[in-house]
């Protein structure tokens, strides 16, 4: 049996103003720094060991990590950095507070780009400084790959070839492994390990902070699943 963490960053300084975060690199805020610390502690007490850890590209996720994995005694664990885990992409909606835009927009509105599964939020465009094309980290991604905005249903697109390609071949070699990642990114990963429609996966809340355990047989099946 194989163990596969999932662990959505600790409060950020976005999450805590109520502002659309996405690709924006922002950091944790204190609360986001205990959430860290405690995570690591529960996964520490219930003797989770990872032996490989995954993150995206921005550091409210990366610095979660750093934080629980030291309160575990585990910071010599290998660990690979991937934008495919990165947050959706809010496109123009990046930065903006989310009250003041439903406002603006109307609450229906902004629901349905926030939950929408297929829904696109207003996009950027290239000239625009928040387009990520204009980030040193993405030089590599092609013009395809660099969006203006994203849905759910594109964001879960691109973690499915993460998975596939990148987390999964390497559960079977070293038994434990943690994804320290984002709400919507981590939603993609629930969604194919626990084979979740559309309409579920878009209701679908995971706590910040909080080390989501998924119990995978040999074939990547879930046996069980649950919050420390």
């Amino acid at each position: 049996m194989y163990k596969l963490i999932l662990l959505r960053h600790g409060q950020s300084a976005w999450n805590l103003e109520n502002r659309f975060t996405g690709w924006t690199d922002v950091d944790l805020s204190d609360k986001g720094r205990d959430e860290a610390r405690e995570a690591g502690k529960k996964m520490k007490e219930a003797g989770l060991v990872p032996q490989y850890f995954f993150t995206s590209y921005l550091k409210r996720a990366i610095h979660t990590l750093q934080i629980a994995a030291e309160e575990m005694d585990l910071d010599w664990v290998p660990v690979v950095k991937d934008w495919h885990l990165n947050e959706r992409h809010y496109g123009a909606l990046q930065g903006l507070n989310k009250a003041d835009t439903a406002q603006k927009y109307g609450a229906e509105q902004v629901h349905e780009w926030r939950r929408g599964f297929e829904t696109l939020p207003p996009l950027l465009t290239p000239d625009d400084p928040r387009w990520p094309g204009n980030d040193v980290r993405y030089k590599s991604l092609t013009a395809d790959e660099l969006p203006l905005a994203e849905s759910l249903k594109d964001t879960i697109a691109r973690v499915r070839g993460c998975w596939e390609e990148v987390i999964a071949p390497k559960i079977p070699f070293y038994d434990t492994v943690l994804v320290a990642a984002h709400g919507n990114s981590l939603r993609g990963l629930a969604k194919m390990l626990l084979h979740m429609s559309a309409n579920e996966v878009v209701d679908l809340e995971i706590p910040t902070g909080s080390p989501w355990v998924f119990e995978l047989d040999e074939r990547m099946n879930v046996i069980k699943e649950y919050y420390l």
